[in-house]
């Protein structure tokens, strides 16, 4: 059984998912991966939730056991001749301590920032709220949704189970070489959506590229419970 080297839990995880023309996520593509599609349409997705009870290697380190992440992230697929795996890509991804940024953009590639963050959870009869905020260039975004409180399973075939559903983690480390690694955790639930507001600059965070989705209206917002999650060892794709 490979060793793990991360294990937490992924709770409350908002997804805001918006059709993207292919051609603009194709310079981010790791070296031999291809873009995973539903019903023919390219999506990204920016996803906020709360990462909590953090062990890296078994150990915790102070301070950094509990916090908040927003990252934007796209959806690929790998295929060699053992097998055919579907993952995901970060375009970025933000998180409030500096000792998380530093030991993912070490040991994985990955595309991480630290930024003041704040958030909220609140429950009563009938609603959930959840709200992800994060401080870019003195003023505050936020990615937020209040929800029924009927946790529902996630209908196979769906959209919303096309989103959740891949467990790989894939970075580009340069033009002929890919950073795999695998992602396990239990199928989520999710709670139906009554409305949602986001408020993100796409453009200075991300690049011009993106900025069109400052405007745009997601082709879908969920929410789904979340559960513990463990992220293997990284393995090279050549």
């Amino acid at each position: 059984m490979e060793k793990k080297f991360l294990t937490a839990k992924w709770e409350y995880l908002i997804m805001a998912n918006y059709i993207i023309d292919p051609l603009l996520l194709l310079p981010y593509l790791p070296y031999k991966t291809e873009l995973d599609l539903y019903n023919n349409n390219c999506y990204i997705s920016l996803v906020g939730f709360l990462f909590n009870k953090i062990k890296i290697k078994g150990f915790s380190i102070p301070f950094h056991i509990n916090f908040e992440e927003v990252n934007l992230r796209f959806y690929v697929q790998h295929k060699n001749e053992y097998e055919h795996t579907r993952g995901v890509v970060f375009i970025s991804e933000i998180v409030p301590r500096p000792a998380i940024s530093f030991v993912a953009n070490t040991f994985y590639k990955e595309q991480y920032r630290y930024l003041p963050m704040q958030h909220s959870i609140q429950s009563k009869p009938g609603n959930i709220t959840a709200e992800y905020k994060w401080k870019f260039k003195n003023k505050w975004s936020s990615l937020s949704v209040t929800a029924d409180d009927m946790l529902m399973e996630i209908p196979a075939a769906s959209e919303a189970e096309f989103i959740a559903e891949h467990y790989w983690g894939y970075s580009k480390a340069n033009e002929l070489v890919t950073n795999e690694y695998r992602v396990e955790h239990s199928r989520w639930q999710m709670f139906p959506i009554k409305n949602y507001n986001i408020n993100c600059d796409f453009a200075g965070l991300y690049g011009d590229q993106f900025s069109f989705l400052s405007q745009a209206k997601p082709a879908s917002v969920f929410l789904y419970k979340g559960s513990a999650i463990s992220i293997g060892n990284k393995h090279i794709i050549k």
